[in-house]
């Protein structure tokens, strides 16, 4: 199963926010234990520096990411998914931009705390409980 990470969960499980870390921290651990494969756009990595590093060494959160790209694809950002973006119903641009290259990867779920900003997607949007909460179901 193709999941892709919205930066909200990246943020929370590199930058350890609670509440949210152990949730985002579940879903790296399957990752890492190859039960499922997690996508990440390219986009994400700057934010997630450019946010971090605010609070944060600029190397150790260099080395936070270097250990995350081990468990995680990355889908470039294309001019294809840029033009998508921009004629896309979605009301936030980095948000469609996030879809788009969850479209491209062919994701099954988008893991995200914010549901409401993917209101246009056609693939199944979970929050990181919901998504774990789904799996002791089956």
């Amino acid at each position: 199963m193709k999941l892709f990470l919205d930066t909200n969960v990246v943020l929370d499980l590199l930058g350890e926010r609670e509440p949210f870390y152990n949730s985002a921290a579940k879903i790296a651990t399957l990752a890492d234990k190859g039960e499922i494969q997690l996508i990440v756009s390219a986009l994400t990595y700057s934010t997630v520096f450019y946010i971090l590093s605010r609070f944060e060494n600029n190397e150790t959160v260099k080395e936070k990411i270097r250990k995350f790209r081990v468990i995680v694809e990355t889908s470039d950002l294309t001019d294809k998914i840029i033009d998508k973006g921009l004629v896309s119903k979605f009301t936030d641009f980095e948000d469609a931009l996030q879809y788009y290259c969850a479209v491209k990867m062919e994701c099954d779920i988008i893991i995200t705390r914010n549901g409401k900003d993917f209101k246009e997607s056609d693939i199944p949007v979970l929050t990181p409980d919901e998504y774990l909460n789904s799996l002791k179901v089956k």
